[in-house]
């Protein structure tokens, strides 16, 4: 007579007729409820158009039943109220980056309501965000002028790393040109030294087979090296000419017996101190009084020999220069 009585279980059910009725239906099972579309603010002051959907299940059928007049009502009711609440505690980046939070947050705050509904919120899907078009608008500049600065910082990036090999490659380049180049010059310097060398040895050479020759030829010898003194004496002068415009000669050129002469006289003062230099090594080895007395005579004959002999020695150098310009 319109007094709760009992809640039929699933199966046969026996009824009093014109005492029991049936008041409500349950189902158990999960159903979803369509929200619709609302308006919410975000903590940005930016206005969005959201709607979205909720899973709810019934879990107990008397509170359902008469703890609220229309569940569905109320739930859709405290759903948009919850999601407008929630929304304006978040900005509107954080809204389009933590949907799945905020759909967290939507549920549990529902179910602390529901519960005395005999009502469960499963989960709470966000199913569109609207927001306006001027918002819309910036946010594609910004997504552009973003992946702008990031292609310009990559450019950059990789001129900086070309440009970076680039002068490595540089400094290796001069580094080993360097090395290459100090090699070279240290292998002419080690050609050269050695070919000085080598030169040395063979000028050493050619003076001792030279002096050897002298020593052994004599007189004769010593006059073939007057002759070929006086020739290159005479040849320099004719070569003066030829190096220079400005010539420095002496004043008896044209008097060739006195040009002769000349280069006789210095190879004379050459033999004279070589000589001096023998008889010193000679006086060393004698007794002193013997050496002061030998010393006199000989350096008397040594002065008179030499005078005879560059006299001897100049006329044949003549004759033989004589003879060498009438062949010619």
């Amino acid at each position: 007579m319109g007094k709760f009585n009992r809640i039929l279980q699933p199966g046969l059910a026996i009824l009093i007729p014109f005492l029991d009725r049936i008041a409500y239906v349950k189902s158990l099972k999960e159903a979803a409820i369509e929200i619709p579309s609302q308006s919410a603010i975000t903590a940005d002051n930016v206005t969005l158009e959201l709607d979205g959907v909720l899973y709810t299940r019934v879990f107990d059928a008397y509170k359902a039943s008469y703890g609220v007049e229309d569940a569905e009502y109320a739930i859709s009711q405290l759903a948009q109220t919850t999601m407008r609440s929630e929304i304006g505690r978040l900005t509107l980046d954080h809204v389009l980056r933590e949907r799945a939070a905020l759909n967290t947050n939507i549920t549990e705050a529902i179910n602390e309501a529901a519960r005395d509904w005999g009502v469960v919120c499963l989960r709470y899907e966000i199913r569109d965000i609207h927001a306006p078009d001027g918002v819309v608008a910036a946010m594609h500049r910004q997504v552009t002028a973003e992946r702008s600065k990031r292609a310009e910082i990559l450019d950059s990036e990789g001129q900086r790393q070309s440009a970076i090999n680039i002068a490595e490659g540089r400094k290796q380049s001069v580094i080993l040109a360097s090395e290459a180049l100090r090699a070279e010059q240290i292998n002419i310097a080690s050609g050269d030294a050695e070919a000085i060398f080598v030169r040395a040895q063979a000028t050493a050479k050619g003076i001792d087979a030279v002096a050897n020759s002298i020593a052994q030829g004599g007189d004769s010898a010593k006059g073939a090296v007057s002759l070929s003194v006086a020739e290159k004496y005479v040849d320099a002068f004719g070569n003066l000419a030829k190096e220079g415009t400005a010539v420095v000669v002496p004043g008896n050129v044209g008097d060739m017996g006195g040009m002769i002469a000349s280069a006789m006289a210095v190879y004379g003062k050459v033999s004279e101190g070589q000589a001096r230099a023998m008889i010193g090594k000679h006086q060393a080895l004698d007794a002193p009084r013997d050496l002061s007395q030998g010393e006199g005579a000989d350096h008397t004959t040594g002065k008179a020999g030499e005078a005879s002999k560059a006299d001897e020695v100049a006329k044949s150098v003549l004759q033989g220069f004589e003879e060498t310009r009438k062949k010619r």
